[in-house]
């Protein structure tokens, strides 16, 4: 069985930090790629960046220049590193995990999410 634990998340003051973590067990489930979205009240699971296996990112335009998405293959763990944190990141935050097998199709699991506050 495989668990995703996502931590990190907290209220902070508009300009403040935060580091987001999903670390994933279980099942030898080794995490090749993945991103971060996040989701408001009545809205829709936005993404906000990803990473591949071979390293590259991405970032959806808001986020860019201040979020910075990593993966450690060793503590099999995706980061999220906010910075200049302002109140329109206020939403609760979700990491995806992807791992990709020989011969089977990818398979991709959720963490629960983890709260940001952002006071201005």
């Amino acid at each position: 069985q495989v668990q995703v634990a996502e931590s990190g998340g907290g209220t902070v003051q508009t300009g403040g930090s935060l580091r987001l973590s999903c670390a994933v067990v279980g099942d030898d489930f080794r995490i090749n790629s993945g991103g971060w979205y996040r989701q408001g009240p009545g809205s829709q699971r936005e993404w906000i960046a990803s990473i591949t296996s071979g390293g590259a990112t991405a970032y959806t335009d808001s986020v860019k220049g201040r979020f910075t998405i990593s993966r450690d293959a060793a503590k099999n763990t995706l980061s999220l590193q906010m910075n200049n944190l302002k109140p329109q990141d206020t939403d609760v935050y979700f990491c995806n995990a992807i791992r990709i097998r020989l011969g089977r199709p990818p398979q991709d699991v959720w963490g629960e999410g983890t709260p940001v506050t952002v006071s201005s």
